[in-house]
């Protein structure tokens, strides 16, 4: 199979009524799949000059950890508050029930560090701003945000409309 959709399984009403949860374990579940995945990632970086890989908690490490080594860059994990052992900055966002908090070392990114930003997914925006926001209190400069999934009807590009965003697959609807 080569067409990453068909590796991403629909679950319909999860977390709640209503909503179509695209889950991805399937794909990781899956070698070629997983491998699928993270070359198409990696190909949304050619002729991006940059130094470091961000990834955001969970998911977010588990395709930006590998991205990074492939292509010989560092990694930086933003967790959930109280998660990095260092002294932090934090950010909190909204989410659609409530809010959280994210943090990175504040000494993770140095001042003009040329920074890549990976998760799994696009959808409200929140995460992907806080993380922005993050970064660039610290001192990096986005070069770009790459997602696998993207779900546009949630909006979340508006929110990130300043940078350059890339996705690998594009869902419609909740």
């Amino acid at each position: 199979m080569n067409d990453l959709k068909s590796y991403i399984r629909d679950i319909p009403d999860f977390p709640q009524k209503g909503i179509i949860f695209r889950d991805i374990t399937s794909l990781l579940q899956d070698a070629k799949g997983f491998g699928l995945a993270i070359q198409k990632m990696e190909a949304m970086l050619e002729n991006i000059e940059f130094d470091i890989i961000v990834g955001a908690e969970s998911r977010g490490f588990i395709f930006g950890a590998p991205i990074a080594y492939n292509l010989k860059k560092s990694f930086v994990p933003v967790r959930k508050k109280g998660k990095l052992p260092c002294e932090t900055m934090e950010e909190t966002y909204q989410l659609e029930y409530g809010q959280a908090t994210l943090e990175i070392h504040k000494d993770a990114i140095a001042k003009g560090q040329k920074v890549v930003i990976i998760d799994d997914l696009i959808a409200t925006g929140g995460t992907l701003e806080a993380i922005v926001k993050l970064v660039e209190r610290l001192g990096g400069k986005i070069e770009k945000i790459c997602c696998l999934i993207e779900l546009p009807e949630l909006n979340g590009r508006e929110k990130l409309k300043d940078y350059p965003i890339e996705t690998a697959v594009s869902f419609e609807g909740k």
